[in-house]
């Protein structure tokens, strides 16, 4: 098993701020040397932008700094979501056998979700969490429930998230912009601590994945940075320079 940072207060940076890394140090690099620990970050993006990878990205940085964390899923199964890390190089296969990785899988095939249901399952996500010996939750994405929760739901949601934070959770919700209405969104990314923006940019004959830090609590001169990756089997997230001036 690959040795584990035994640091659960995780990492402290010069400023004396407790950051989550990504285990990756370009990426850490561009986003204010890596997230802040006990906050609520929005990872934002259409289809195939690379929000997986990215929360695939952190949870590895988290199981090296040796925080517990807790996957829900409507992307994955547990056994293709493992076979994924590995095939980016994180195999976590033991930090999930020992439990310090648990995966909930929350899309059920032929299972059809009902409007009045769908409150509870929301509240149910959020006892879970509180009651959760995870430091670090990533629900990945929360776009299934849009179609059944109502904006005043989604927006209880995000700030019951806000409120373990403030008891010590550091949670990541992605989700797809196409799904929310832009007045909604702008409420979610205000109750958010961080707010990162995927999306894919062609380059030359090529298209590559791009990440835009719209902000991070505490954290200078980084909003409007981007970072540009592509994503190869066998080595996972690979920073290629920007060789384009942003429009």
């Amino acid at each position: 098993m690959n040795e584990r940072e035994d640091k659960p207060g995780g990492v402290t940076g010069d400023e004396g701020k407790k950051i989550l890394s990504t285990g990756n140090s370009e990426l850490d690099k561009k986003i204010a040397d890596g997230l802040p620990l006990e906050s609520l970050t929005l990872i934002e993006g259409e289809n195939d932008t690379g929000k997986s990878v990215l929360t695939q990205q952190i949870i590895w940085g988290a199981m090296r700094q040796g925080l517990n964390a807790d996957l829900f899923t409507t992307e994955n199964t547990s056994k293709s979501f493992l076979t994924q890390m590995e095939s980016m190089s994180l195999d976590i296969s033991d930090y999930f056998a020992w439990g310090y990785l648990r995966i909930f899988p929350l899309h059920s095939v032929g299972f059809e979700w009902k409007k009045e249901d769908m409150q509870g399952v929301l509240q149910a996500l959020i006892l879970h969490m509180q009651k959760s010996v995870a430091e670090v939750i990533v629900i990945d994405s929360l776009t299934l429930f849009t179609e059944y929760a109502s904006t005043d739901m989604i927006l209880a949601f995000f700030t019951n998230c806000k409120n373990l934070v403030d008891h010590g959770k550091t949670i990541l919700v992605t989700l797809h912009t196409y799904a929310f209405e832009a007045e909604t969104l702008v409420r979610i990314r205000s109750i958010c601590d961080a707010h990162l923006f995927m999306k894919k940019a062609l380059v030359g004959s090529k298209y590559v994945m791009m990440l835009e830090v719209g902000k991070v609590r505490g954290a200078q001169k980084t909003t409007g940075n981007i970072i540009s990756f592509e994503v190869h089997p066998g080595y996972g997230m690979k920073i290629i320079p920007m060789t384009f001036a942003r429009v």
